[in-house]
């Protein structure tokens, strides 16, 4: 064996000797330049010359050497079979050798070699689809790399980067990006060409999911990367994946320019491999062109070469592809049988997503031929099996979130799988189920629950599913908007640090009936569970019915979802009776919900935005303002409902109306809906209040810890404390500044003294002040502070202030923060605003969990109290978002019963009387925040809250004066779980 001898010190150049040692530098050389067949040539012609040698086990482990890097070139030029028989005779030889004498610098080089071939053999066996058996490969060299001496880390990069690109294979898009997330954080400041290798995957694994903008960047780094090591075809083949992102992207002229570009690079190289894969999306292309002779004639070229080379699910994937254009030109014969032949193979190498794959286009035939045809008495059991389809494919698409760390990746793959769901909604509706179409709504609604737990990274490839539009799937970066200006309250976007994800779990079950026991769409979701080996729901149920303790008056449960068309459900309880389905056209609710949005206050655009919602906007004017009202009711809003509540009111009393609306009409003031051409408003008729997903409902016994006292006379005394946060002064940020004052300089408003004193009357109140002017601008109310007083015990919270919203387009909502008075130094999850860190959502979620080891949640230690109010921008904003997580629902995880919350960015007094020309002894910030601690002092703050509001719609009727306008006490809401 060479350098068997330990005093032996020769370098890496020298191993064997010429011709060898000149031989391998220059086989790397022809790598490099992309010339791999002249490196084949040189590797084959040095291990003649080996096997000419007489035999040693020096001579067996050269030629196991020379047959490990040809098999890498042989990879690299997707010549599978000859990678294949040049990996296993070089194992045969290293095994041959496994026991022969060598010194520990031998030793080390036979490990060395072993690994190689074990990684680049789990290579292979994943391109060929062999995915079991190239975890096991993986698997047997993770258990050799502890005894190999890797200073640099290169075997184990290759090896974790491997596990990466396996679990992609698999379609387990949140597994892999993680792993390759948390393996590049670590290798980012080497120089290994694992990196720029890494970056590649993922690149994919953005394009894949949605975020094509990161995909770009990643790819632009791999670039440089590849470009420093001098690496030339590795640029090239950057080509293929910039196509696979234009392809997805929409960009198709481009893609089809790169892929063109791809294929002739590839075809000079005699990379078949690769040139099937760009004649397979070059025939996805030529069909979408309509040219389907060219894509039939490309489709059959990809689908010979992939099948030479053995790549059964590359096979597979094309003839998906096929069956697809067998589809278009009629053939459903042909169709059929290629669907069938792909899903056979997909479920013989256990890649579950690409079989969901398969489901869902046949179900979009079925659908499609529907439409086209008509199926008579055949139509109800065709649309059977369109949905026995359809719908766990969709489950299972939906529930594949989950792997996923942060929230923005799983608010852009959910962009994906909507288009699923949006199919099972149609078929639904064609059926004229309305069950069906109620599990459904119960089911979207039920949300996602919150894991505090961190499970440890995938060793392997785990459930997943994938959505299927096309034959290729793919994901936007995270943007924030720009700081607000003084004239809102709030209104900064967040931007919280992406170091610490939120994870989240499956749903709870929705239990439908209390006698039978039955769960939402269980037979769709034990489909799915058992097609695609993915987990749908938890083992946790929740009712979907308002149980009657939930008040002592009539309520119904209101619940919306999105799925292209608005669907609604509502259920009555607390002593009446009944349910029903409703359903608003999109093209509808979107114009609504336009008008709607033109009318509000916009963040991020300074003083234009709030001049425009005060000057000229419908909420500016009474008569617009009541025509918006009618637009939003005659779209949104069932006149079925509106009767049932007449009538249940005639009988029985005002009843509450709990609505839990989807993110598409999460900003409508339904208090404010004009349900009938009279112009009476849903809250004339009713008391109105916002409620969370109910997977929140099973948390709040756990997320109210006991009060942090010593004895029971002290935990007495604190919970009747209320905690007044008012105006609290950001570090470094002056009162004319975007972070600064919302309610002018302490003392000058008398009306909000009054309030603090009748608190101080009242009882205990923190922080403590001798006058009432103490209580304003504060610079001590720090997260500590809070965590303090908030541990002794409190009945209620009220905070007036500054808070930020996060992006919708980011999809995070626990990027939502407060701005306390904390400096940029303490301790939090959110990224700090100059000299100062806000206090994040995610911050009162996960609490201390990701920054040590023995952490606490953040219910712990910001336990919430019964009854929160949190006054500032977009405060309840929580419900625009797929999840559900940010300030408002983080109090109320936290323990809160109720909170009282914004729907959108508040007009200061300030801007009242700047823009809107009001005199300073008018205060309609004050007049809302006296309003809300009231409510909060009532036994019944939805409806005292509601008295007010109804009081203020009255004034706004008989004067039209701005300070009564909607655009203030509307954007108030009570929420709850």
């Amino acid at each position: 064996m060479p350098d068997q001898h330990e005093d032996e010190s020769t370098a890496v150049m020298q191993l064997y000797g010429e011709p060898f040692d000149s031989g391998f530098a220059r086989a790397e050389e022809h790598q490099l330049a992309a010339d791999l067949t002249a490196a084949c040539a040189v590797y084959e012609e040095l291990l003649t010359l080996a096997e000419s040698i007489e035999d040693s086990p020096d001579v067996r482990f050269l030629r196991a050497h020379l047959l490990s890097d040809l098999a890498s070139v042989r990879l690299t030029a997707t010549d599978l079979p000859g990678a294949e028989d040049a990996l296993d005779r070089s194992r045969g030889l290293l095994d041959g050798i496994a026991s022969a004498p060598m010194g520990p610098r031998g030793r080390q080089l036979w490990l060395e070699i072993l690994l190689r071939t074990s990684i680049a053999r789990a290579d292979l066996l994943r391109r060929t689809g062999r995915l079991n058996e190239a975890l096991a490969c993986l698997d047997e060299a993770a258990v050799r790399l502890p005894e190999f001496d890797d200073p640099e880390g290169l075997r184990s990069a290759e090896l974790g980067l491997n596990r990466v690109l396996l679990l992609m294979e698999r379609g387990e898009w949140g597994a892999a990006e993680e792993h390759g997330s948390a393996l590049l954080s670590t290798l980012e400041a080497t120089e290994l060409e694992t990196v720029p290798r890494l970056l590649i995957a993922l690149g994919m694994i953005c394009s894949s999911t949605g975020r094509y903008d990161q995909a770009e960047d990643c790819l632009a780094r791999a670039e440089e990367r590849f470009r420093a090591l001098g690496d030339t075809g590795e640029q090239q083949s950057l080509l293929t994946h910039r196509a696979y992102i234009a392809m997805n992207r929409g960009e198709l002229d481009l893609a089809e320019r790169l892929f063109a570009e791809a294929s002739a690079f590839f075809e000079r190289q005699r990379w078949f491999g690769d040139l099937a894969v760009c004649e397979q999306a070059r025939a996805f292309l030529a069909g979408r062109r309509g040219d389907s002779t060219g894509a039939g004639d490309l489709m059959a070229t990809s689908l010979a070469r992939f099948e030479q080379l053995g790549a059964l699910t590359a096979a597979a994937d094309t003839m998906l592809l096929g069956a697809q254009h067998a589809y278009d030109r009629g053939d459903i014969t042909e169709m059929k049988r290629l669907a069938q032949d792909a899903r056979d193979v997909y479920q013989a190498r256990e890649v579950y997503e690409r079989c969901a794959q398969v489901d869902l286009m046949l179900a979009r035939t079925l659908e499609d031929n529907l439409n086209r045809t008509d199926h008579g008495d055949h139509e109800r059991a065709s649309i059977d099996n369109a949905l026995s389809l359809a719908l766990p494919a969709a489950l299972a698409l939906e529930a594949a979130r989950y792997d996923f760390v942060t929230a923005h990746a799983r608010s852009q793959w959910l962009e994906l799988a909507d288009d699923a769901m949006r199919l099972v909604f149609r078929l639904a509706v064609r059926r004229q189920d309305q069950g069906l179409l109620f599990e459904l709504v119960e089911h979207r609604c039920a949300g996602a629950s919150l894991a505090l737990d961190r499970p440890p990274l995938p060793s392997g490839p785990s459930w997943s599913v994938e959505d299927a539009p096309s034959v290729f799937p793919s994901a936007a970066m995270k943007a924030y908007g720009d700081v607000d200006d003084p004239m809102t309250l709030g209104g900064v976007a967040a931007e919280a640090a992406a170091s610490a994800g939120l994870r989240v779990a499956p749903p709870p079950k929705v239990r439908m009936s209390p006698e039978s026991g039955r769960v939402a769409l269980q037979e769709y979701i034990a489909a799915a569970e058992f097609r695609y080996h993915r987990r749908i729901v938890n083992e946790e149920e929740t009712p979907f019915w308002a149980t009657d303790d939930l008040s002592s008056r009539p309520v119904v449960q209101v619940r919306l979802a999105d799925a292209g068309d608005l669907f609604m459900t509502w259920t009555w309880a607390g002593g009446a009776r009944g349910f029903g389905t409703g359903r608003g056209p999109g093209d509808e609710v979107d114009r609504a919900v336009r008008e709607l949005a033109a009318a509000l206050p916009g963040v991020g655009e300074g003083g234009e935005g709030m001049r425009r919602a005060l000057d000229s906007g419908a909420m500016a004017d009474h008569r617009s303002e009541h025509r918006l009202a009618r637009v939003l009711a005659e779209a949104l809003w069932p006149e079925g409902l509106t009767a049932q509540i007449r009538q249940v009111s005639a009988r029985a009393g005002r009843p509450l109306v709990r609505i839990q609306p989807s993110p598409r009409v999460a900003q409508v003031p339904w208090e404010l809906l004009a349900v009938d051409d009279d112009g009476v408003r849903l809250i004339e008729l009713a008391d109105v209040v916002t409620t969370t997903p109910a997977s929140l409902r099973r948390q709040i016994p756990a997320a109210c810890p006991a009060p942090d006292t010593d004895t029971d006379a002290q935990a007495n005394a604190g919970t009747d404390t209320v905690v007044l946060v008012l105006d609290p002064r950001v570090p470094g940020f002056r009162a004319d500044s975007p972070l600064g004052s919302v309610l002018g300089p302490p003392g000058s408003d008398p009306e909000l003294l009054s309030l603090v004193q009748r608190r101080l009357d009242a009882g205990a109140v923190v922080p403590s002040a001798a006058t009432p002017a103490e209580a304003f601008r504060r610079t001590d109310l720090d997260r500590d502070w809070l965590s303090g007083v908030l541990r002794k015990g409190a009945r209620r919270l009220l905070y007036v202030g500054h808070v930020s919203g996060a992006p919708v387009e980011g999809g995070q909502s626990e990027d939502g923060t407060l701005h306390l008075c904390c400096a940029p130094e303490a301790a939090g999850l959110a990224e700090p605003v100059r000299t100062h860190r806000p206090l994040s959502a995610k911050d009162l979620l996960l609490g201390t969990l990701p920054l040590h080891a023995d952490g606490e949640p953040g219910a712990r230690i910001w336990p919430a109290p019964p009854r929160v109010a949190l006054i500032g921008c977009e405060s309840g904003g929580d419900l625009r978002f797929a999840e559900s997580f940010g300030l408002a629902t983080a109090m109320i995880h936290n323990g809160a019963e109720l909170v009282t919350a914004t729907r959108w960015a508040l007009p200061t007094s300030f801007a009242f009387h700047r823009l809107a020309g009001l005199p300073e002894s008018v205060r309609p910030l004050s007049d809302a925040i006296i309003a809300v601690d009231t409510a909060h002092e009532h036994r019944d703050p939805v409806h005292r809250l509601g008295r007010w509001q109804r009081e203020q719609l009255d004034r706004w009727r008989a004067d039209g004066r701005i300070e009564h306008s909607p655009l203030l006490w509307a954007a108030m809401t009570c929420i709850v779980v």
